[in-house]
């Protein structure tokens, strides 16, 4: 497999800058960085994105293979906790818009805000936005799965992890 272009955020730098800010910013949230890496890996999984499919087992967030590998289960698996679940449902709703008329039924939006406050739904939201735009690029110009992994940003960005 081969990619038809390089990764439109790489191509116009401003707007790869422009993205992980809004990433970091949804980061730096206060929600829990396992619930933002599930719903990054639920968005992803939908959009059939192996891409960021493949990030998202790669980074983990603190998480466990289990848990990730049970992902796209996760109603029928014992692996998650209510806010995660409410967490999942909304990146589902959210990711599918125009699947139903109701796109984020109430029942959806009130069980997510049982269990996150207004500035936690926001940076929630914010984050299936990022991962949504990161698959229609990743997705539409065919990027293969495991390449970033082995690019000069992926080792420094695995060196200040680690370090």
């Amino acid at each position: 497999m081969e990619a038809r272009i390089k990764n439109p955020g790489m191509l116009i730098p401003d707007a790869m800058q422009s993205l992980q800010t809004l990433a970091q910013v949804a980061g730096r949230s206060g929600v829990d960085p396992k619930v933002l890496g599930l719903v990054h890996l639920r968005a992803s999984q939908i959009n059939g994105c192996s891409v960021c499919v493949d990030l998202s087992y790669r980074m983990k967030h603190g998480d466990t293979d289990e848990r990730l590998l049970m992902v796209s289960a996760w109603r029928d698996a014992p692996n998650f906790t209510d806010a995660e679940r409410a967490a999942l449902a909304l990146a589902e709703a959210v990711t599918r818009l125009s699947d139903r008329e109701d796109p984020v039924p109430d029942a959806v939006w009130n069980e997510a805000a049982r269990h996150f406050s207004e500035k936690e739904l926001a940076a929630i939201l914010l984050h299936i936005a990022v991962t949504n735009v990161w698959n229609r690029f990743n997705v539409a110009t065919r990027q293969v799965a495991g390449e970033w992994a082995k690019s000069a940003g992926a080792k420094e960005w695995m060196e200040k992890k680690a370090g």
